[in-house]
């Protein structure tokens, strides 16, 4: 059974792997997250490379995406819908560029996890606002 710490990290590797170019900025992301966020306090940070290898080994069945994000859903409590969706964002964000496949990718995963348009663009929008520079 997948964990919410596992949901969490698959989202984020998910977003990372939708350009098929996972930068150092996201990679990096995604560990400071694992690191420094609340909902990661009592996960094992030792086992990231070995949950992302995990939603890789789905990634690559037949229907992965569809794999994923069922698995995605089915281990997120409501509550933490959100801050996957967040996650996903901040990931997108994290080298300053936001390609058309991780555009495509936000969307199935604002769907999948039944986030409304106006949540999301605030998500979004928030995001945004934390990746910028001059």
């Amino acid at each position: 059974m997948t964990t919410h710490h596992a949901a969490l990290i698959y989202t984020m590797v998910l977003m990372a792997a939708a350009d098929r170019d996972m930068t150092d900025a996201e990679m990096t992301s995604i560990g400071d997250m694992v690191a420094h966020l609340p909902v990661f306090r009592d996960y094992d940070r030792s086992k990231i490379a070995a949950t992302a290898a995990g939603c890789v080994d789905l990634l690559n069945q037949d229907d992965g995406l569809d794999k994923v994000l069922a698995e995605i859903k089915k281990a997120l409590p409501e509550r933490l819908r959100e801050t996957a969706y967040a996650l996903a964002c901040d990931v997108a964000a994290a080298d300053n560029k936001v390609s058309q496949e991780e555009a495509r990718l936000l969307d199935l995963i604002r769907y999948s996890l039944s986030i409304g348009k106006l949540p999301a663009a605030a998500i979004e929008r928030g995001a945004r606002a934390r990746h910028l520079t001059l």
